[in-house]
């Protein structure tokens, strides 16, 4: 598919999203609602993966820590998915936007109905300048949460697949450090921000560490695999600190902002 110049997907994790209490972080999606609507209103074809749903219905259904079994998972997931789409509503709507709901499971991808069928809402969204909010289907669908046979794995590499589907130029994955570091910064003050990536070696890995928080799924390492698999298809992907939004600004300005894995020349 050949890639659109003005087609963003922007992933943002649950540590973004949510308190440490697991609660969610009025101020911050507000500020993420913001600036997104913003991007959208320049013309870009915005395309939004969340996570967060198990930790929000986690919070909202007052268990005292996150769920481990994996009916309570989905149940919270049920829960923390209306409330997390709730939210998204009101605040895209204080801004004039239109958002719509995708929960998707691997048929949904490897199927080419269902894949056709996506593609076209996709598009048909896209086309009337709602954002789409997507989502793994987590109250019905257990790979994300816990099984070895996973095609997205985590929300990440569920960026990196939507990204490849819908032929976006750019993938930014809003994380809660600044990007990726030769060394994990939580434990090694003297840690380095790695500002461009090349290619993504197993040095990278090796120092790249995980740095995953407790309300979230995945780590750097999560992060490298979505940005090895976009990359191959031409795909420049961005990890930020989701703390500060308006960074996404300084990206489409081609300013230098956390670390960017630079899309593979396409012949």
């Amino acid at each position: 598919m050949e890639l659109s110049k003005k087609r963003i997907v922007v992933k943002v994790g649950t540590s973004t999203l949510t308190n440490e209490e697991g609660f969610i972080n009025i101020r911050q999606m507000d500020r993420l609602c913001r600036v997104l609507a913003g991007v959208e209103n320049m013309g870009y074809d915005l395309v939004l993966v969340s996570s967060g749903a198990i930790a929000v219905g986690a919070g909202k259904m007052r268990l005292s820590q996150k769920p481990k079994e994996l009916r309570m998972k989905q149940a919270a997931a049920a829960v923390g998915q209306l409330e997390l789409m709730h939210i998204y509503d009101k605040f895209f709507g204080e801004y004039n936007r239109l958002v719509a709901q995708i929960l998707l499971s691997n048929d949904d991808v490897q199927d080419p109905e269902r894949r056709e069928n996506l593609s076209g809402t996709l598009n048909a969204l896209l086309e009337n300048h709602i954002i789409p909010i997507i989502n793994e289907n987590d109250s019905i669908s257990h790979t994300e949460i816990e099984s070895d046979k996973k095609l997205f794995s985590d929300n990440d590499m569920l960026s990196a697949v939507v990204s490849v589907f819908c032929g976006a130029c750019k993938l930014i994955i809003l994380s809660d450090i600044d990007g990726v570091y030769d060394s994990n910064p939580r434990t090694d003050p003297g840690a380095n921000l790695i500002c461009r990536v090349e290619n993504i070696d197993e040095e990278l890995r090796s120092v790249a560490g995980d740095s995953g928080s407790n309300r979230g799924t995945g780590g750097m390492m999560t992060k490298l695999d979505a940005a090895e698999l976009a990359t191959k298809h031409g795909i420049d992907v961005l990890v930020i600190n989701g703390n500060d939004p308006d960074k996404i600004y300084d990206i489409l300005d081609k300013k230098i902002v956390g670390t960017l894995f630079v899309g593979k020349k396409l012949h």
